[in-house]
């Protein structure tokens, strides 16, 4: 597999969106980087062209949420969703409490009413009258998941939401969802830098038909050498600056993790970016289910190059070769991770 030009690229293959859930491409886009967290670098004709381009080359299932922006990631992606409603999937999430004064201060809603306003929300900000798959974006213990999930399951039965998702959820609050209404997809981080999901989010969603959807496949942008240390090259308003992994000694350990990804990178002159989602892919196959990453960007070239990797197949070899990297990783993903699956696994 090499980077020559993708202008003829074919399309991407298609996967099912859960046992029940819709078909969609292996590989979606992740639309949160277009107007929240990563700086104020966004160039929103290009953004705006990058998401034709993937929908040009199979990419289907588009993922937001309320919180990217206080709605502004859902205002800018409407026009594109209006206009190509009936061949795409939209996802979007509800359920991070966000203070415009102060970003670094947030709290978990899953109140009832709550979650009502979000979807009205929601429907009003993208211009439509139902969203393909609504994501429980963030647990909120005090309330109980089988409530949370029967207000979803409502809005179902309403004609509001067609699926529903549930993120950064552990393994038997999946199975106690799944058994008040099917859950579609299952969402959390999930790449060669971050595997705790397999202990038990990825086997329960096996068992049930869930379909599993990598956020971060690439790190954050880490996995493809982007950046090496957050603190000293990005921007002041980047929110991977608050990321332990990226910042400090973590950072300089964890860059040193990569060269089994560039050797693998060179071999099959691919970019590290390609060797980390091809990984991410082929885990479908490794753990029998559905897995759809969901990689962010908001160029051309890199949903192109993005998307060629899903005809990337790495050797039984290769796979043992980047094996130990997650095992080696300093830094947690977030600074708290109480908000995570595994803070509560």
């Amino acid at each position: 597999m090499s980077r020559e030009s993708t202008e003829s690229m074919e399309k991407i293959a298609t996967t099912r969106l859960g046992s029940a859930g819709p078909e969609v491409g292996v590989q979606g886009l992740g639309c949160m980087g277009m107007s929240f967290a990563y700086g104020a670098t966004t160039d929103p004709d290009e953004a705006r062209a990058t998401l034709e381009r993937a929908l040009e080359l199979g990419v289907t299932l588009y993922d937001t949420a309320d919180m990217y922006g206080f709605g502004e990631n859902e205002k800018f992606i409407a026009p594109f969703v209006q206009a190509h409603r009936d061949e795409i999937v939209l996802a979007t999430k509800f359920g991070i409490v966000l203070d415009k004064d102060d970003l670094d201060n947030r709290s978990i809603s899953n109140d009832p009413a709550y979650i009502r306003s979000c979807v009205e929300g929601s429907l009003q900000r993208l211009g439509v009258d139902v969203i393909d798959l609504y994501y429980m974006h963030r647990r909120d213990v005090n309330v109980p998941i089988e409530e949370t999930v029967g207000v979803m399951a409502e809005l179902v039965a309403e004609g509001k939401v067609k699926h529903l998702g549930l993120s950064e959820v552990t393994g038997p609050e999946l199975e106690a969802a799944h058994a008040v209404h099917p859950i579609a997809a299952v969402q959390s981080e999930w790449s060669l830098f971050s595997r705790d999901v397999e202990a038990a989010v990825v086997p329960a969603a096996a068992r049930l038909g869930t379909a599993f959807v990598p956020y971060s496949p690439l790190g954050r942008g880490f996995l493809t050498g982007a950046f090496t240390d957050a603190s000293t090259e990005l921007g002041a308003d980047d929110f991977r600056r608050t990321l332990p992994r990226f910042t400090g000694d973590n950072a300089t350990a964890n860059a040193a993790l990569l060269a089994p990804v560039r050797k693998l990178a060179e071999s099959r002159d691919a970019s590290l970016g390609q060797i980390a989602l091809a990984w991410a892919q082929q885990q479908a196959d490794v753990h029998g289910l559905p897995v759809i990453p969901i990689p962010g960007t908001r160029k051309r070239s890199r949903v192109e190059e993005n998307a060629a990797a899903t005809r990337l197949v790495l050797t039984e070899s290769e796979l043992e070769l980047l094996e130990p990297i997650a095992g080696q990783v300093a830094g947690g993903r977030y600074a708290n991770m109480s908000f995570t699956s595994a803070g509560r696994e």
